[in-house]
């Protein structure tokens, strides 16, 4: 039973289908596509059991919470491999870019995070009114609506600065990439900065995501088990018509049969 109120047909993926998704229907070569910008590095994934679904296979059950990280694999197939070992509710990788004969960090993606709890909705009200209720990850359709109409607006802005950005559909909300790689190694300090300036320019973005604190997001094409809903790129002109909701391309074979 889902802890948090959701948009009608999305719920919590069971063990099984998180199985069945990871068998057929994780697509890594559209993964493999999408990290290759970042290929010159070595790419650290990570996996989180059922920290928010309280869904996790029984024998992991004192890491549920943990955050594991999948470091020693040789290709995509191995890190498919270590997923379905897990079952995660949630699989990332981190946007650290390691040298990959030394380990060392040497730069990190520039990546915006924005999620529709975090907007005040007309029904639901502000993030504080849910966090009272205890509904902090809640959201509606109303909320899914306005939080693509600001993705918009952001990636509109961030094309101003940026030349190669990226829309992905996070599951609830979406992530904005930038792939330039100047930006790569840009300093925690002028991360904050950018992010501390689209904030007082009215943008709803995490700033712990944009300056480097939080470094993990969410892997393309991955399932998104709170929602059951596949991570999904969107080009700019798609995102007015987009709605997770019913669009096919991101929902499950499990929830279409």
């Amino acid at each position: 039973m889902n802890r948090y109120t959701l948009p009608k047909g999305m719920r919590y993926s069971t063990l099984a289908e998180r199985r069945l998704f990871y068998e057929k229907g994780f697509d890594l070569t559209s993964v493999d596509r999408w990290l290759k910008p970042l290929a010159a590095h070595h790419i650290v994934f990570a996996v989180i059991m059922g920290r928010h679904t309280r869904i996790f296979r029984p024998e992991y059950a004192e890491d549920a919470s943990t955050t594991i990280l999948i470091e020693n694999y040789q290709n995509l197939e191995d890190v498919r491999r270590e997923i379905l070992e897990f079952l995660p509710e949630a699989v990332y990788y981190d946007r650290n870019l390691y040298d990959v004969t030394t380990g060392k960090a040497m730069g990190q993606e520039l990546a915006f995070d924005l999620d529709p709890e975090n907007l005040t909705c007309p029904i639901h009200g502000t993030l504080e009114d849910k966090l009272k209720r205890r509904q902090g990850l809640s959201f509606c359709e109303i909320e899914l609506k306005m939080v693509t109409e600001e993705t918009v607006k952001l990636y509109e802005r961030l094309r101003q600065l940026f030349c190669e950005v990226r829309i992905v559909y996070s599951g609830r909300g979406f992530h904005i990439h930038v792939f330039d790689k100047e930006s790569f190694i840009w300093s925690r300090r002028k991360r904050g900065e950018l992010a501390r300036k689209l904030k007082k320019e009215g943008f709803l973005i995490d700033e712990w995501v944009t300056t480097g604190g939080m470094r993990l997001i969410r892997l393309p094409y991955s399932l998104h088990c709170m929602v059951s809903r596949i991570v999904l790129p969107l080009g700019i002109n798609e995102l007015p018509s987009f709605n997770p909701v019913t669009d096919k391309r991101c929902i499950p074979k499990f929830l279409q049969s």
